[in-house]
């Protein structure tokens, strides 16, 4: 306990007053307990040398033009390929939708308002509530998968 406490002064000394140019003393006490104190006025106390704080600017990141064109050889869709690409793929997260809803009407009707049915393998009742945990984490999933395949197609349209 004594370490943890000493250990958390350090950081404290550390983070909070890394700019700071007093004195740090490690105190070893009678009973051989270690403090870091600001001042070497109790017996036991010898002053701690401490590395200086090195600062190191991140790297810049050079901007990049607002209005900067591709290059000419950058490859390029036709508009009507574009549309016939973005309605397959709005056809798909539909498709993956209606999945969806049919996975959570059967783990709905399967989880019965929190009281499944037991199984023939589930006597003891500690197995019995894991997997009821398991089936509400399960249809929470579903429910944040049908949330996120609704908002791509909002942002298709």
């Amino acid at each position: 306990m004594n370490r943890l406490l000493s250990g958390l002064l350090l950081f404290g000394i550390f983070a909070g007053h890394a700019y700071a140019d007093g004195d740090v003393y490690l105190c070893v006490d009678e009973h051989g307990n270690k403090e870091y104190k600001n001042t070497g006025l109790t017996k036991g106390c010898k002053k701690v040398e401490l590395p200086g704080i090195t600062i190191v600017p991140g790297p810049t990141v050079p901007k990049k033009a607002a209005n900067a064109k591709s290059p000419s050889d950058f490859p390029k869709v036709d508009d009507s390929t574009q549309k016939s690409r973005d309605s397959d793929r709005k056809q798909i997260l539909q498709d993956e939708l209606k999945t969806e809803e049919q996975k959570l009407a059967t783990q709905k009707a399967e989880f019965n308002n929190g009281e499944p049915e037991r199984r023939g393998n589930e006597k003891n009742f500690v197995k019995y509530q894991e997997r009821v945990s398991a089936m509400k984490d399960d249809i929470a999933r579903t429910e944040k998968n049908i949330e996120a395949l609704k908002r791509e197609i909002a942002n298709l349209k």
